[in-house]
C-alpha cells in the first residue's frame, strides 16, 4: 500500500496564521525593537516596586550633603536639597510612564473615534473633522501647552480648584495628562480616517452590510480589529512623545510641580550647577533618553511588523 504524500509550501504554512500572529513572528526578528520592549518592561517592574528599590526616601533631605557627589550611600549624588538622586530617578519613572501610558491611551482612544467617523460617514462629517483636525495642528501647541499649564495650575476656578483638593501633591499630573491629551489625538485620526476610507468599501464589509449589520456593528466589529496595527503603532509612539512633553513643561517650570519627582523637575532644579555639578542633571536626561528611545525603536518593529508589504 502506497501513501501519497502530502505538498505544503511555506505560503499555505503562513496562511494557518493570524495577522497579528504574523507580526508577532516579525517583531520578535526586530532586534532593536525586543531590546526597547526589555527595557521598557524592565523600567515598568522598577516603577510598580518603586518603594522597595529605592534605597531612600525620595523626599528626605539631607542638608549636609547638598549636591554631594555619588557615595557608596548615595550612588547617583545628592540635590540641592540633599535627596537622593537615585531614588528620585526611581520614582520620577512612575511619573514618566503614568503620563505617557495615560495620554496615549486618550489621545488615540480620541484620534480613533475621530478617525472612524470621518472616514466611515463622509460628507459633512468627514469635512467637518478633517477642517478641525486642521486647525488643531495649525495651532502653536507648545505656547498653548504652557499658557494652560501655568493657567490651570494657578486657576482659581472651582474645577481646578476641585482638581487640586482631590489629587493633592498630584493634581498637576491629572493636569497635564489633560493637556497633552487634547493636544495629541489628531495624528491618530488621519491615519485612521484615511485606512477607514480604504477598508470601508472592502468585499468583508459590503458581505456585512447585505446581512444586516448596522453601522455601529459594521464600524466596531469589522473596521476597528482591523486597525489594531494602526492603532498600537501610534500610541507607542504617542507614550514617548508625552514623556519627553511631560519632562519639556517639568524643565520650563510649568509642568508637574514638586514636591512630586520627575524627571524634568530634576533637569530644571539643576540648571544653575549644570557646569559645575554635571552628575546632577545628567542621569535624569540619560533616564529620558533612554526611554523615549525604547518607545520610539519599539514604535519602529511594530509598524515593520504591522506593515503588510513588508511582511514575508
Amino acid at each position: 500500500m502506497t501513501t501519497v504524500p502530502t505538498t505544503a509550501t511555506k505560503a499555505d504554512t503562513h496562511k494557518s496564521y493570524s495577522m497579528q500572529q504574523l507580526a508577532m513572528r516579525k517583531l520578535r526578528k526586530h532586534k532593536a525593537a525586543m531590546i526597547s520592549l526589555a527595557f521598557i518592561a524592565v523600567l515598568a517592574l522598577i516603577a510598580i516596586f518603586a518603594p522597595f528599590i529605592a534605597p531612600h526616601d525620595p523626599n528626605a533631605q539631607d542638608l549636609a550633603g547638598v549636591y554631594a557627589p555619588p557615595s557608596a550611600s548615595y550612588p547617583l549624588g545628592q540635590d540641592e536639597l540633599g535627596r537622593d538622586l537615585l531614588s528620585r530617578i526611581i520614582f520620577g519613572s512612575r511619573v514618566s510612564l503614568i503620563v505617557g501610558f495615560a495620554v496615549a491611551f486618550l489621545s488615540v482612544f480620541l484620534g480613533t473615534l475621530m478617525g472612524l467617523l470621518a472616514g466611515f460617514f463622509g460628507g459633512w462629517v468627514d469635512n467637518f473633522i478633517s477642517r478641525f483636525i486642521e486647525i488643531m495642528l495649525s495651532l502653536p501647541v507648545l505656547a498653548l501647552q504652557l499658557v494652560m499649564s501655568g493657567l490651570f495650575l494657578s486657576s482659581d476656578a472651582a474645577i481646578f480648584k476641585t482638581i487640586r483638593e482631590n489629587f493633592g501633591n498630584s493634581a498637576s499630573v491629572v493636569i497635564i495628562i489633560t493637556i497633552f491629551s487634547v493636544f495629541g489625538w489628531m495624528g491618530t485620526a488621519r491615519l485612521v480616517r484615511g485606512e477607514v476610507l480604504r477598508m470601508k468599501n472592502l468585499e468583508y464589509v459590503d458581505a456585512a452590510r447585505a446581512l444586516g449589520a448596522s453601522n455601529n456593528r459594521v464600524m466596531w466589529r469589522h473596521l476597528v480589529p482591523n486597525l489594531l496595527g494602526i492603532i498600537i503603532v501610534s500610541a507607542t509612539f504617542d507614550v514617548g512623545s508625552a514623556i519627553l512633553g511631560e519632562a519639556a513643561l517639568s524643565f520650563l517650570g510649568f509642568g508637574i510641580q514638586p514636591p512630586v519627582s520627575t524627571w524634568g523637575n530634576m533637569l530644571s532644579n539643576a540648571q544653575e550647577v549644570v557646569l559645575d555639578k554635571p552628575w546632577i542633571p545628567f542621569y535624569p536626561g540619560l533616564a529620558i533618553l533612554f526611554t523615549v528611545l525604547a518607545f520610539n525603536f519599539l514604535g519602529d518593529g511594530l509598524r515593520d511588523a504591522f506593515d503588510p508589504k513588508s511582511r514575508h
